[in-house]
């Protein structure tokens, strides 16, 4: 089975339990109604037959009168919560709304022409290979990504004698994404330490959204039971300590942060302080000024001999975090600071606000960095753990 197909039927049984579900509701509710319907005939009943003996009908009206009034118990446990199970399936449901939300604008731009393309040709030719790789361009795959999926399109064609365009349209779906995982094992979560604080390092260039990343992240994992401290090590920036602290206060968090200071020695008192008061995790904010790549690159050379001095191992994770909407030249970005530093995940922002969300496929054929987390709107919801298949069912749902 196709990577196309397997995610099909996976996202399938979503639909059609939550169908399930609202007409298991619907019969329910009817059942409660007719038995509803069956005590208040069964109580007019008893209350006639009674009606002889004034006294007697009276204690039984009485009865019958409570008996009417008690509250049905409700599903669940003591607090009205489903089990854990249940639990995590809602949540499940939840995140593949919010990828199939997200990604609308790029299903509408990216899927429709290729639908369209599908219905123009009869027959695979050369001019539906040339118009595929144009819808192909335009989505922010990327040149290069796009001229080796057109070759291992062609091959395909080739080798199983595909003549139909419609039956091409899956294998289309199955070879984009078999870029992406190229056979490798991609992790999209964070390593956290079992001793001393996980560091987190988010590095990118200025407007970004790395500052409301980190704060969405925090709020993340503050509901996952952790204890946070964000550090403001972008002293560079009029105001981004001070932003930092604000949204400290919004998610819960713990604050380190000291306007117009050294940033190595920021991140120096801030790890200290972490590892006083016992912080599972601190997630480092620094700047971001890449058109002085010289002076960056020495700043996070600094910032990072400070963390390997007081945490075994160094940083945990180096986050770097990009702007879905300025398509190729985030992926510029990218390249730049890999030159600087080690990235180990990349957090695409904004992906719910661009047509273009092939982006994810470039970026990582580009820069052989997995995505770990992506933005879907503005909420704190919407910062999601990167999923293939749920990306997939989101961009390709209405082919499916």
């Amino acid at each position: 089975m196709g990577l196309f197909s397997k995610i099909k039927n996976m996202f399938k049984g979503y639909d059609e339990e939550e169908k399930n579900t609202a007409e298991e509701k619907i019969d329910e509710d009817e059942s409660e109604e007719e038995d509803e319907s069956i005590e208040i005939e069964e109580e007019n009943e008893s209350f006639e037959e009674n009606e002889e003996s004034e006294s007697d009908g009276l204690e039984q009206g009485e009865e019958v009168f409570e008996k009417v009034e008690e509250p049905k118990k409700k599903k669940g446990n003591f607090f009205g919560f489903g089990s854990k199970k249940e639990k995590k399936v809602e949540e499940e449901k939840k995140s593949v709304k919010v990828y199939e939300k997200g990604l609308s604008r790029s299903r509408e731009g990216f899927v429709s022409k290729l639908a369209n393309l599908t219905n123009k040709y009869k027959k695979i030719t050369d001019e539906y290979f040339d118009e595929l790789e144009e819808i192909l361009i335009m989505a922010d795959i990327g040149v290069n990504t796009v001229m080796d999926f057109m070759d291992r399109l062609r091959e395909r064609v080739k080798e199983e004698s595909i003549t139909d365009p419609s039956v091409l349209k899956e294998i289309i779906v199955d070879e984009l994404f078999i870029i992406y995982v190229n056979d490798e094992v991609i992790s999209n979560k964070i390593n956290y330490r079992e001793d001393g604080p996980t560091i987190v390092l988010f590095i990118g260039v200025n407007g970004v959204g790395k500052t409301t990343t980190i704060a969405k992240l925090a709020n993340k994992m503050i509901d996952e039971g952790k204890k946070v401290l964000m550090v403001g090590a972008d002293t560079f920036r009029a105001g981004a300590v001070e932003q930092l602290r604000e949204w400290s206060v919004k998610v819960g968090a713990g604050f380190y942060g000291k306007e117009e200071s050294d940033p190595a020695s920021v991140v120096y008192d801030g790890i200290e302080l972490a590892k006083k008061d016992q912080y599972d995790v601190v997630l480092i904010d620094t700047a971001g000024r890449l058109q002085n790549k010289v002076n960056l690159m020495k700043e996070l050379e600094k910032i990072n001999k400070v963390i390997d001095s007081l945490v075994e191992g160094g940083a945990s994770e180096t986050l770097l975090v990009i702007d879905a909407t300025t398509g190729q030249n985030g992926i510029s970005q990218a390249k730049a600071f890999q030159e600087i530093t080690n990235i180990t995940g990349i957090v695409l922002t904004k992906l719910d606000g661009t047509a273009k969300g092939g982006i994810v496929l470039a970026i990582k054929e580009s820069v052989g960095i997995p995505v770990k987390y992506i933005g879907l709107g503005e909420t704190k919801d919407d910062l999601q753990v990167f999923d293939i298949e749920k990306y997939i069912y989101g961009l390709f749902k209405d082919m499916m």
